[in-house]
């Protein structure tokens, strides 16, 4: 069961009892156990599996508090779109997804936001095993230039739109990123003092080395953390080990990826693409079965429609 294409693992999950017993064995071993109460032990139905336990005896399946909960979609299409948009580099479409499974473009756009909700990190990972970080921000949204007349920024009021509305600036993103190692990722309001401290405090820990471009928000760094800078405004990028090549790397790809596939990302769920762009980078070096089984095994969270775009 060593998948390399998308072709051997449409091969291997023909039928949906192959599917579900691959994933009931991924999810559980040899011992399911109740999602509602962890009653372990259950019996097996026609259907699945109902709780021994007299207080409980609900009836389950596997997908039963995973992200395929209430999903009437098969399996080997759920697979193949965890496959997708996972082995692709800047993601994929839910356009093109549709067009690729045979499923609408609303279920591909739900299907998509369920599987980056399983790709999002559990708990706040700690950076900086290698004790250099680097740090910086990045600005998601269109040139000014690029805008309507009507909607770029007044001359005369800064806070609004030619047209009178509010302006809406560049959406700001934050990031961390270990050379040769891992990637943190925060959607923010601003690229201030504050919101970057407390960042790096969440990932970083007191002996790593940091090392970021000359923005003021990143002085107070030194107060905590060996803190160099580089000077981009003098055009200098590199001064011995102090640059912040790699995080200028990373903010590439994801930025043709934003752009290139999804076009816009709204304020409500540009979280989740970052959550999805951070998990393919660290885990790149896996192999396409590894990755696969990994994120499987992180399928148990639940997202509803209405939860989605509530």
């Amino acid at each position: 069961m060593q998948f390399k294409s998308l072709p051997q693992l449409l091969d291997y999950f023909k039928e949906e009892s192959t599917c579900v017993e691959y994933y009931e064995n991924l999810r559980w071993g040899n011992e399911p156990h109740c999602p509602h109460c962890g009653c372990e032990n259950p019996y097996k139905t026609n259907r699945g599996y109902k709780c021994r336990d007299k207080e409980c005896h609900k009836k389950f399946t596997v997908k039963v508090g995973t992200i395929f909960e209430n999903s009437k979609i098969p399996f080997r299409i759920w697979f193949a779109a965890i496959w997708l948009c996972t082995e692709h580099k800047k993601g994929i479409s839910s356009v093109q997804l549709a067009i690729d499974l045979g499923i609408t473009q609303k279920t591909a756009w739900f299907v998509l936001h369920r599987i980056r909700e399983m790709l999002k990190e559990k708990a706040p990972q700690m950076l900086g095993e290698d004790k250099m970080v680097e740090t910086d921000a990045t600005y998601i949204g269109g040139k000014e230039k690029n805008k309507h007349l009507k909607k770029r920024r007044s001359k005369d009021d800064l806070s609004l739109t030619n047209e009178g509305k509010p302006y809406k600036a560049k959406k700001t993103v934050i990031g961390i990123i270990e050379r040769n190692g891992k990637v943190a990722l925060k959607y923010v309001s601003g690229e201030t003092t504050q919101n970057m401290l407390e960042f790096v405090k969440t990932h970083v820990p007191q002996d790593a080395t940091i090392y970021s471009d000359e923005a003021p928000a990143y002085k107070q760094l030194k107060k905590t953390y060996k803190h160099d800078n580089v000077k981009h405004a003098l055009n200098i990028y590199v001064e011995g080990q102090v640059h912040t090549n790699t995080i200028e790397s990373f903010w590439s790809v994801l930025k043709r990826g934003l752009y290139g596939v999804y076009h816009q990302v709204s304020d409500k769920h540009i979280s989740r693409y970052l959550d999805e762009y951070a998990a393919r980078y660290n885990n790149r070096g896996l192999t396409s079965n590894e990755r696969f089984n990994l994120f499987l095994e992180g399928s148990e969270s639940v997202l509803t429609y209405k939860t989605l775009i509530g």
